[in-house]
């Protein structure tokens, strides 16, 4: 069966051309004119393609790759086999992203499912919406009242933009995804069935039941941010919840209201964030890790998968366990609980006649 790909390939450049689309350099300039035709993993690539290694865990994987080219560390220019030529990069996977954003332009964010070409005339959109030229909108999609989108943003199938937010230029809002009170910079990739700005949860709890807050803040998100299929961003309750420059975030995260999150923070998939935290810039949180809400989480600081983080972290530091403490200690404590456990396995054995 052929390979069916999903984005069509912009260009097939020779190796002299990929070299300096990253800033790379070919080991052997003799290998210039060669044409890539596709980019592939390094036990799947064929004559044509393009690799990559960089985890040395792999290196028998590029040791024995039929790949026409690999992108590698200087250390490893070597370790290609005979006929792959080696394009030398100091951060190959940096320079393999850059390479296929040249290649795929169209997977870099989502489009039109429909291909289509300015408002659908299945697309509600409201009279007093404003919608730069350039604007895409697909099927089923509404925008209401006073929306503001920028040119070159896509809105996808059934997404729902509420009255009065505003969209920067050049973004994505994929299929399903609903936004309100919110104010959205340039740039930004939503992927689909993202929720931003619902209600936050706001409850004054009492013996008598709990009495609804309402959650007046908005939703901040500056350019250049990524927001993962499956989504949640509570818009503030007094304040508002601010995603920062930059910031990635992955797939079924979940962040409440009155959350700031940094510039360039990472948030990995199912990680939440409860009310009124802070994540410093570049910091990053493992999968599942779970922030209990008014900590601050410092500049740099990593929290390790399914990680429970009770107490504030300072910038730069590493934390795991649950609850979470400085990683160093988290180690220790499993190795020593480990080591109890053998203890007490040799003395049951002992003791059995």
């Amino acid at each position: 069966m052929a390979k069916i790909r999903f984005f069509p390939q912009s260009s097939a450049p020779t190796l002299a051309e990929v070299a300096g689309w990253c800033g790379a350099a070919l080991a052997d300039e003799a290998y210039g004119s060669r044409i890539v035709h596709d980019v592939a993993a390094l036990d799947q690539a064929g004559p044509g393609d393009l690799t990559f290694l960089d985890n040395v865990r792999y290196i028998e994987a590029l040791r024995s790759t039929r790949a026409a080219a690999a992108l590698v560390a200087p250390r490893f220019a070597g370790a290609a086999p005979a006929g792959c030529a080696a394009v030398v990069a100091r951060e190959p996977y940096r320079a393999m992203a850059q390479v296929m954003a040249r290649l795929y332009p169209s997977a870099m964010k989502p489009g039109s499912a429909f291909d289509q070409t300015g408002v659908s005339p299945a697309a509600h959109v409201h009279p007093a919406a404003r919608l730069e030229a350039g604007v895409v909108v697909d099927p089923g999609a509404v925008i209401g009242r006073g929306a503001e989108i920028g040119a070159g943003t896509v809105i996808g199938a059934n997404a729902v933009i509420g009255p009065g937010v505003r969209i920067g230029r050049d973004g994505a809002v994929g299929a399903t995804t609903t936004i309100m009170a919110a104010l959205i910079g340039d740039r930004v990739i939503i992927h689909p069935g993202a929720h931003i700005g619902q209600d936050g949860f706001g409850f004054a709890l009492g013996a008598r039941g709990h009495l609804k807050v309402p959650q007046v803040g908005r939703v901040i998100i500056q350019d250049d941010v990524e927001i993962g299929a499956g989504v949640t961003i509570d818009r503030g309750a007094n304040r508002d919840t601010v995603i920062g420059e930059g910031a990635k975030i992955d797939n079924l995260v979940m962040v409440a209201h009155n959350v700031v999150i940094g510039r360039h923070a990472v948030l990995v998939s199912q990680s939440g964030v409860s009310g009124s935290s802070v994540i410093g810039d570049f910091a990053a949180l493992g999968g599942q890790a779970g922030i209990a809400g008014h900590l601050k989480i410092g500049a740099g600081a990593q929290v390790a998968a399914a990680a429970g983080v009770m107490n504030d972290i300072p910038a730069g530091e590493r934390w795991g366990g649950a609850p979470a403490k400085p990683i160093r200690e988290f180690f220790r404590e499993v190795a020593a609980m480990k080591k109890l456990a053998a203890a007490r396995a040799d003395a049951s054995h002992s003791d059995e006649p």
